[in-house]
């Protein structure tokens, strides 16, 4: 039974170290077993599966919370997990890795740029059952406590029912503003961001860019991650780092390369 068994996780994250939404992760893994921490030594968002492999990696032993194993890396959220995987458990893998809880979502098409996301993503590459765990609240003083239960129930789920190779879960939760009404199980948006890039100058004159954008949902489908969160829902996404597409082999099969 899963309560008789003591679990190692792995905790990573992308938003540092110090971040509260991985202080929250913390306590609700500490619920179910035995934690090691790995995250970067400051933030890292937007890293996507960025690896560093042009200058070398510093990975220092630090003590933050009791109870917790826990190391702060010079690189990436991928980094933490490889060399988690690597140094810290020597090739005996844990039992779950999780992600977050990042401040701000990583619904629909984030889950590409996402550094919380990549770093579930490198943990079910190494056949790890994976989560990646989401906010949508990017103050720093969000309030990640409703979330605690939702994110132990889900990773017990996990632990209990396993994740089909190559198969991650991408875990979104909405704004605090209203109750949630409970947990869905979607498929991604069909959404993008509308990019611009602010044009400024510095103090000698140089130019320089700041991304900025709209948010775009071009999904009318009440099954998505989007409608979740807009209604108020936990979203869960099976994701998967396969990125064939698989339904297209057929018609490029039927194509006549002339050479």
């Amino acid at each position: 039974m899963i309560k008789n068994k003591k679990y190692r996780i792995l905790v990573v994250n992308d938003d540092g170290i110090t971040a509260p939404g991985i202080k929250a992760l913390i306590e609700a893994m500490q619920e179910i077993g035995d934690v090691t921490v790995v995250a970067p030594d400051s933030p890292q968002s937007g890293m996507g599966h960025a690896i560093t492999i042009g200058k070398p990696l510093r990975l220092d032993k630090i003590h933050l919370y009791e109870g917790v194993e826990m190391y702060k890396c010079s690189g990436t959220p991928v980094d933490c997990v490889k060399l988690a995987v690597n140094k810290i458990f020597k090739g005996q893998k844990p039992d779950l890795c999780v992600s977050g809880v990042n401040h701000g979502l990583n619904n629909s098409i984030n889950v590409i740029y996402s550094g919380t996301m990549s770093a579930a993503v490198e943990g079910a590459i190494e056949s790890i059952p994976s989560v990646g765990f989401s906010l949508d609240d990017y103050n720093w003083d969000a309030n990640f406590e409703p979330c605690k239960k939702y994110i132990k129930e889900i990773c017990l789920q996990v632990l209990k029912n396993g994740l089909q190779p190559g198969v991650l879960l991408n875990v979104n939760f909405p704004n605090q503003n209203h109750p949630i009404k409970g947990i869905k199980i979607c498929r991604q948006a069909n959404a993008k961001w509308a990019e611009e890039f602010d044009e400024r100058q510095d103090p000698y004159k140089r130019n320089y860019y700041w991304l900025t954008g709209v948010f775009q949902n071009n999904d009318k489908g009440e099954d998505s991650d989007v409608w979740a969160l807009n209604n108020h829902y936990v979203s869960v996404v099976p994701v998967q780092f396969d990125m064939t597409a698989h339904h297209a082999i057929s018609s490029l099969n039927g194509w006549n390369f002339d050479i």
